[in-house]
This record gives structure tokens, sequence and C-alpha cells, in this order.
């Protein structure tokens, strides 16, 4: 199914907001494979035996979507952005699940080297700690790391969507990314 331009999309989440249930279902087709992308990024380094698929990402965020009712979208990227950060907690409490019975249960995400790490494994509870810790020092950069990095959002898309300038966006990218890549740093260290 070819995808419907963004402004179709985010009239169709307008009409959910307004509370027209059969409008988010009819949204998600138009998105469902940009969705299954973000998912596939997540898990496509994962280990072989990983025992969540892409598909079954995307289908448990919808269902979170779902039940949580109507968030208020602002448009197709913010949707994106929202989803992804669903698909994070699922994968982050996949993984804490994991470790809890075993030790170490080898969850590991491969972070872009165009995003943040340069090309290390990174451990995503460790990762979701530390985007927690940044919430509560600076909240929009963290938004701007979840959407950027989970989201697989552009800056320009990534501005559009936290309604701040591409400049502001790229400022605080900058600063998260060295305060994670910190933060990351000592995690290992520890």
């Amino acid at each position: 199914m070819p995808d419907l331009p963004p402004k179709t999309v985010s009239e169709l989440l307008a009409k959910w907001n307004e509370g027209d249930h059969e409008a988010f279902r009819a949204a998600i087709p138009l998105v469902y494979n940009e969705l299954r992308r973000v998912a596939h990024s997540y898990l496509q380094n994962e280990r072989p035996n990983h025992t969540l698929q892409s598909t079954a990402l995307v289908h448990e965020a919808y269902l979170r979507l779902e039940k949580q009712g109507t968030p208020g979208f602002k448009n197709r990227e913010h949707f994106v952005a929202i989803c992804a950060l669903l698909m994070r907690q699922i994968l982050v409490e996949y993984a804490r699940s994991r470790r809890a019975a075993k030790r170490d249960g080898g969850y590991r995400l491969t972070v872009d080297e165009g995003l943040a790490f340069k090309t290390r494994s990174v451990d995503v509870v460790a990762l979701d700690d530390a985007l927690n810790e940044l919430a509560k020092l600076d909240r929009q950069q963290s938004r701007i790391v979840a959407m950027r990095f989970f989201g697989g959002l552009s800056i320009e898309e990534t501005s559009r969507a936290l309604n701040l300038s591409p400049t502001t966006v790229k400022r605080h990218w900058a600063t998260a990314r060295l305060w994670l890549h910190h933060q990351m740093a000592k995690a290992a260290d520890a």
C-alpha cells in the first residue's frame, strides 16, 4: 500500500483526538511500514534467537496505544515518535525481565554511528536508565534523544514534532549525546 502524504495521517490523528476511533484504525496502515522499519532497526543487531520480531513489536505498541486512548498527537512525526517510545518501553521491559531470569540477559542494542556512540554495543537497560536521568535534568533533551534515536526522526522532523527550531534541536541533540556518552561510559565501567 503506498504511503499517503503526512497531512492525511495528521488529519486522521486529529480526528482520533476528537474521539473518532475509526480514524485511528485508518491511520495505522498508513504508517505501518514506517513503524516496522523502526522496530526492525531496534532488532536487527540482536541475538539470532531473539523472541521478539518487528511485527510483534509494532503490534504490541499498537495495543498499548489503543489501551491508553488518545494522547493528542500533533502530526505524523509525533505519532511515530510516540510509537518508537512505546517500542523502547517494550524492549526495556523485555530486557529487564530477561535480566531478572538470568543475570546478564545479553540484550544489546547497536547504536547507529551517525547518531551517538560510535558503533558500539549499548546495553538497552543502561541506556533507558541514562535517558530517565537525563529527563530529570532536561526533559526536552531527553525527548529529542528519544525521537532521534528511538523514533528515527530527522532533525527537521523532530523540530516539527516538538515545535522547536532545527538549530535548537541540533544544539540539544549534541549536548544530550555527550552527556549520554559520559553516562554510558560510567555504566560500562561499573
